[in-house]
């Protein structure tokens, strides 16, 4: 272990890869949330293992209507296992309670209100003290083709809405992160994502959540051709331009970020059962993977002037829609595990 000084940010495991994309007619069953906690825990590299988890606030896995005595149980679970709990998810799409952030009013005022019940969550599990540092994901709970038939309002809408979760978010003393995703309408681009930002225009609540194979589809211009860095027809082999393109997106996304997933991606789209499409969650040494984790982690890691930000306390590995045969595999966690060190070797610091 002494070849890996830096003890910070932590290192958390997401716990959304047992449910999404799983579950739906035609999709693999759950992993349910004992048996993610149980392969996380049982990961290890060099004597280093997993420091926490980051969960999503939706059944099987923890409901979103827990009680106290619930929270009070899912703590007791989370520390049995040596855990910390970092960043959770807020269910805030349609099928899961809530509402389009750019829909009607009902939409919205739904919206807004799984955001009221994760933040009562989160704040509970500070309260339990297993929850030192994260953020409450959430983002526009909308497709890029309805936000595509009225750009300007509908941006307009979500960014009310999210300064209406802000609002909610501050209560708690919590902070909201939107995840850019190409599947998100308002969110699909790197350019619309930075003008959804500064409309909402909270930059102490409300911010970004980068991962790593989401932003790489953006310089692609997945879903937003005119707003592609890298050109149609590049050639992967030229790292110099992918390193380029990605400082050309981090440079405009980093100032909002504020929760950040460690992750890999071929370059593709895929879905899911009920998601799609989406970024393609590689494992982290997956021979078609486009990204050097350690070295592009570092775009986002690392401030304009080279230095580690120190921005996260805790990183995340986000890992979707692996096939339930490769999740119950310990050779799957160890790697991932084993990238995340490095990752922190890299970035992180000491303390």
């Amino acid at each position: 272990m002494s070849q890996h000084s830096n003890n910070y940010p932590k290192l958390h495991n997401a716990m959304w890869p047992g449910l999404v994309g799983k579950g739906s007619p035609g999709a693999e069953p759950a992993i349910d949330l004992d048996t993610m906690l149980d392969l996380t825990a049982r990961a290890s590299v060099d004597g280093i293992k997993f420091d926490g988890v980051d969960i999503f606030l939706f059944d099987p896995h923890v409901s979103i209507d827990s009680s106290d005595d619930d929270l009070a149980r899912l703590a007791e679970k989370v520390r049995a296992k040596g855990f910390d709990v970092g960043s959770v998810v807020a269910p805030v799409w349609p099928p899961t309670g809530g509402g389009s952030a750019m829909g009607n009013a009902e939409e919205r005022a739904n919206f807004v209100g799984q955001v009221r019940k994760a933040c009562r969550i989160a704040k509970k599990l500070r309260d339990l003290g297993v929850r030192p540092n994260g953020v409450v994901r959430i983002d526009s709970a909308a497709s890029p083709s309805e936000w595509l038939k009225d750009p300007k309002g509908n941006t307009q809408l979500i960014a009310q809405t999210f300064r209406e979760a802000g609002a909610v978010a501050e209560s708690f003393g919590e902070r909201l992160a939107a995840e850019g995703e190409i599947c998100w309408g308002g969110m699909h681009s790197w350019r619309e994502m930075v003008r959804l930002l500064e409309l909402t225009d909270r930059p102490g609540t409300v911010g970004f959540q980068a991962d790593m194979a989401h932003t790489l589809l953006y310089t692609m211009g997945y879903n937003a051709p005119e707003d592609a860095i890298l050109p149609a027809n590049y050639d992967w082999k030229d790292a110099a331009q992918l390193d380029q393109a990605l400082q050309t997106l981090t440079a405009a996304l980093r100032p909002w970020t504020i929760d950040f997933h460690v992750a890999q991606n071929d370059a593709t789209v895929k879905g899911s059962g009920s998601h799609d499409k989406t970024g393609r969650h590689c494992l982290a040494n997956d021979p078609n993977g486009k990204l050097t984790i350690p070295r592009h982690a570092g775009y986002w890691l690392r401030d304009e002037t080279g230095n580690p930000s120190k921005k996260f306390r805790h990183l995340c590995w986000d890992g979707c829609m692996f096939p339930n045969d490769v999740m119950m595999q310990m050779g799957t966690w160890n790697n991932i595990l084993s990238s995340m060190i490095a990752v922190r070797d890299a970035h992180g610091w000491r303390e």
